[in-house]
């Protein structure tokens, strides 16, 4: 039965999930055995060399939360994200800024590339928001790439990022503006202390989480080493349903999420495969409308934009309204700076307004 804890309580909660060496599995066979955090916090000189934060640094964590407007939940509280609590040895107590009610919805997490091409941030976009609009609470990681994606085509629906650092400290930095938008409408979550600084070593762990708050997991671009496949693999253990989409075997970005298909994922082509995929009825796709060609914006090309354009695309075709939009950039300018890297061989122009990566298109002759 769960129930809010006290703020006393809430201290010596946060007391003992916060002392060294003392993980997620020790801190629960701690609170089986002695019933409550005060009594194992007491009986801690007893079991080895464990010291515990005072009771004013953890009050001080937990008011320093909530003058930006968050709080610190611990797992026996009914705020907890309900998936996540199922789990055998899940955080003892995490940051959430925002809605908890969104961690009560039903859950799907996108994760995928930072460096993801056009068309995979368009295609995370896409089911992000067929899967908000059916009632799905999108989650993922804040990174660049694929899960930016995934969060601005949930945001007005409901999204869930999970953060590797502190719930104040978002990364990276350019997503700043963006994960203060979540904090508005939707809710951001973390298991690291205050004022943590996420480091490489921790992103394992928010990977963890993405997948432990979530029914299901979706890789879209990741590459054969990548920590998207992490959150797959913490999926598979934690009895989550893992699908990939699947990627041009020329895009080293799809190497990952297709070895993921090979080894038993879903396939996954929208958001109705994914809905399926876990049960639930399917969904009405939206179409790949484009929209008009080009605009009446000049054709100057700004400085940077042909190597902004290239990082985008890929062996898929993707539109240059797409491309466009992306880049937050008129289309005239995107297809100047398209035409510009055809010039140059890098990149190549399809019938209906598409562009890919030129070897993709047209294999060099041998």
């Amino acid at each position: 039965m769960t129930r809010t804890l006290s703020r006393p309580e809430r201290i010596a909660w946060m007391r003992l999930a916060r002392t060294p060496r003392i993980g997620p599995l020790t801190f629960h066979r701690l609170i089986g055995r002695f019933r409550t955090a005060s009594a194992a916090l007491d009986a801690l000189p007893r079991l080895g060399d464990l010291t515990p934060p005072s009771a004013d640094r953890a009050e001080a964590e937990i008011d320093a939360a909530e003058k930006i407007g968050a709080r610190f939940i611990a797992c026996s509280e009914p705020d907890y994200p309900p998936l996540l609590a199922q789990l055998d040895a899940p955080p003892p107590v995490i940051a959430l800024r925002g809605e908890a009610k969104l961690l009560k919805r039903p859950t799907v997490a996108l994760v995928g590339a930072r460096e993801a091409s056009g068309a995979g941030m368009l295609l995370a976009e896409r089911i992000a928001a067929d899967l908000g609009e059916a009632g799905f609470a999108v989650v993922s990681g804040l990174a660049r790439g694929v899960d930016t994606a995934a969060h601005k085509g949930s945001l007005e629906t409901g999204t869930v990022a999970v953060l590797a650092g502190g719930i104040d400290q978002p990364y990276p930095a350019q997503n700043s503006k963006l994960y203060e938008a979540i904090s508005a409408k939707g809710a951001v979550i973390s298991e690291a202390p205050f004022g943590t600084v996420a480091r490489a070593r921790d992103f394992p762990r928010r990977n963890g989480v993405i997948s432990g708050v979530s029914r299901g997991v979706v890789v879209i671009e990741a590459a054969l080493r990548s920590g998207s496949l992490i959150t797959a693999r913490a999926a598979a253990d934690q009895g989550r349903d893992v699908m990939a989409a699947p990627g041009s075997p020329l895009d080293p970005r799809a190497g990952g999420s297709n070895a993921l298909i090979k080894s038993g994922a879903t396939l996954i082509e929208n958001a109705a495969d994914v809905i399926a995929a876990l049960g639930d009825a399917g969904v009405a796709l939206r179409p790949l409308s484009t929209g008009p060609l080009f605009d009446t914006t000049p054709l100057a090309t700004p400085v940077g934009l042909p190597g902004k354009v290239v990082k985008l695309l890929s062996p898929t075709p993707i539109h240059v309204n797409d491309l466009a939009r992306l880049l937050d950039a008129p289309a005239g300018a995107v297809a100047a700076a398209l035409m510009e890297l055809e010039i140059t061989g890098a990149a190549a122009s399809l019938p209906g307004g598409y562009a890919a990566l030129s070897g993709a298109a047209y294999p060099s002759e041998r």
